[in-house]
């Protein structure tokens, strides 16, 4: 291992670049290395972020899990140190004032977010961008993330200021979680075919019973399922994004942490996979006249409510009894039925709210660990 070719050049790469090449090489679930880590999943998911720097008790434990030598390790980690100073210096010494001001990063001290001063705290605030988004430089992360708004398709509203850099973080934060998630390979046939079994999972109500059988059946298809808070500037409900050739991953909000709104939202993301292949989508509130857009949407409304059955749709009485009767023949929670009455103008907004379940974070997070 030590005569690996990425001590001979000017590499930089995270050492978890290198962990989960071995992990996917070796097929070991997330759980397999952190158990043999001093800290556990807290220590993987701290060199995935870059918040760990590997140590000699880490290094040791990464060699027993995955493989490689202590040494390997330690060598990986200063090669990355001394690559990423070189980086830094580069950053500082071009436009870095005008790349922190556009580029967030999750923090439970919000100074390097509020445009550090004196010249170690730019130094680190620099440094902490370049980790987290795994970038060489800031060309590297405007062509990655900083195209999102070109390369991506977006669904916003007007009535929100959108913050470009927020969102970014928001999507890099789902794919490093996404990395922590065990998934088959890619099966875009077996995914279309247990859609049914999906959407029936809306009839559980709380979300710490049903996020991780879904969670456990998109991965049997080679989907990562990641609910990751919007921070603020990011207005985003879901995303869709093919993380490599085998992995593709949905990223979801719960931003109005309603039934209705986060399952359209979740078969809307499943949508964009099955019909327009391996682009990124970041769904924003508000309505597009995207062509793609139009075709998840009528992927999910269809979903949920089958072209067959939609007439009945259109006839049905507005009370209580026949909205769940009805949800009840198409095995879906009564509030999706419900949005797509209301959506579709069959009632008014402001009819039969009770059908519809909204949760508290406080009902959301204990599912997310």
């Amino acid at each position: 291992m030590t005569q690996d070719p990425a001590f001979h050049r000017d590499w930089f790469s995270k050492p978890a670049d290198s962990l989960l090449a071995m992990m996917q090489r070796k097929r070991l679930a997330p759980f397999d290395v952190a158990q043999g880590l001093p800290g556990g999943l807290t220590t993987l998911r701290g060199l995935l972020t870059g918040d760990v720097a590997i140590d000699e008790a880490v290094a040791g434990g990464l060699a027993a899990a995955v493989g490689g030598t202590t040494t390997f390790w330690l060598r990986r980690q200063g090669l990355y140190e001394a690559s990423l100073g070189r980086v830094v210096d580069a950053v500082l010494a071009s436009d870095g004032d005008a790349w922190l001001a556009k580029v967030p990063v999750p923090t439970s001290d919000d100074a390097t977010n509020r445009g550090p001063t004196t010249a170690n705290c730019r130094r680190a605030a620099i440094k902490r961008r370049l980790v987290f988004f795994d970038v060489n430089g800031a060309e590297t992360w405007s062509r990655r993330y900083g195209s999102l708004r070109c390369d991506t398709r977006f669904r916003e509203s007007a009535a929100f200021e959108v913050h470009p850099g927020a969102t970014a973080m928001w999507l890099r934060q789902g794919e490093l979680e996404a990395a922590l998630i065990s998934t088959a390979a890619w099966d875009p046939d077996g995914l279309s075919t247990a859609i049914g079994e999906i959407v029936e999972l809306s009839r559980i109500g709380q979300p710490v019973r049903f996020l991780p059988r879904l969670r456990a059946l998109l991965a049997r298809f080679g989907v990562a399922l990641v609910v990751v808070r919007a921070p603020e500037g990011c207005r985003a409900s879901g995303a869709a994004r093919m993380l490599s050739p085998t992995k593709a991953m949905v990223l979801a909000s719960f931003r109005h942490r309603s039934d209705d709104h986060f399952w359209f939202t979740l078969l809307h993301e499943i949508g964009h996979l099955l019909l327009h292949g391996g682009r990124t989508f970041i769904d924003e509130e508000g309505v597009s006249d995207d062509e793609l857009e139009r075709e998840a949407n009528a992927f999910a409304a269809d979903t949920i409510i089958p072209p067959d059955r939609q007439p009945e749709l259109a006839s049905l009485r507005a009370d209580y009894e026949s909205v769940i009767r009805f949800s009840r023949s198409l095995r879906v929670a009564p509030g999706l039925t419900l949005g797509q009455m209301q959506h579709r103008g069959l009632i008014q907004r402001n009819w039969l709210n009770k059908l519809r379940r909204t949760w508290t974070w406080d009902e959301i997070d204990p599912a997310l660990a």
